[in-house]
């Protein structure tokens, strides 16, 4: 096993300094990706709510106009 460092010099100290900040920098771009591609997800689901409500409101709006039509015309058999 190797020994625990007890001194750490500076230069060491810089380059690990250096390397947590690409780390970090590395990540930052990662979760950036992500929650672009998350937004590109959920406006693709909210497009396909927007279509289904379109949908459910032009089909009521028939089943409406075709149960007024049936009473109108049981009304004027009568």
């Amino acid at each position: 096993m190797d020994a625990v460092r007890e001194a750490w010099t500076d230069e060491r100290l810089d380059d690990l300094s250096k390397r947590v900040d690409q780390g970090f920098e590395r990540v930052d771009a990662d979760i950036r990706a992500l929650r672009s591609e998350v937004r590109t997800g959920f406006d693709r689901v909210d497009a396909r709510f927007d279509s289904l409500q379109r949908t459910l409101i032009i089909g009521c709006i028939g089943f409406a106009a075709s149960l007024a039509a049936s009473v109108v015309a049981a009304a004027a058999l009568t």
